[in-house]
């Protein structure tokens, strides 16, 4: 099997097992923290462009993992840390890695964030540094070993 089909493979797998969990985590924080992961992962290589914005945006509306929320509540949530890491890519990198620490003690929770930063990152096919990067730092900030997730 080639590496992305495994890719999708294993995205598959991830949405449709994390799907059952989230359920679990209807809460602001989670919700803030899942908006904060997708920001960074999309603005990874330092800026967040329209289309990359836009089609980030259409993952998250889709995401049945993400449908117990208001999809309108959780674009507010992406536009804001989206207009944050645009505006300073440091200090809004700062908000977003705080949204995202703020369910250090919440284990479950924390890896249900990693497991959609995963899958918004595997989901143009091509997962790349920057954004492995982007995770990696998400993990530490949660207490989780990147290694967890072969970000390393």
């Amino acid at each position: 099997m080639s590496f992305w089909n495994q890719l999708k493979e294993q995205a598959s797998t991830l949405t449709k097992n994390l799907g059952t969990e989230v359920a679990k985590f209807k809460n602001n924080d989670f919700a803030s923290a899942a908006m904060a992961v997708c920001a960074l992962i999309s603005a990874a290589d330092g800026s967040i462009d329209p289309s990359e914005k836009q089609k980030t945006t259409a993952l998250i509306m889709n995401n049945s993992v993400l449908s117990i929320f208001t999809p309108s509540d959780l674009k507010v949530k992406f536009d804001h840390f989206c207009d944050k890491l645009n505006a300073d890519f440091d200090f809004g990198k700062i908000e977003a890695i705080q949204a995202i620490a703020k369910l250090k003690s919440k284990p479950d929770q924390a890896r249900a964030i990693i497991q959609i930063g995963i899958i918004i990152g595997s989901a143009d096919g091509n997962f790349d540094v920057a954004e492995k990067k982007a995770l990696k730092e998400a993990c530490l900030a949660i207490g989780i070993s990147p290694s967890d997730y072969d970000l390393g």
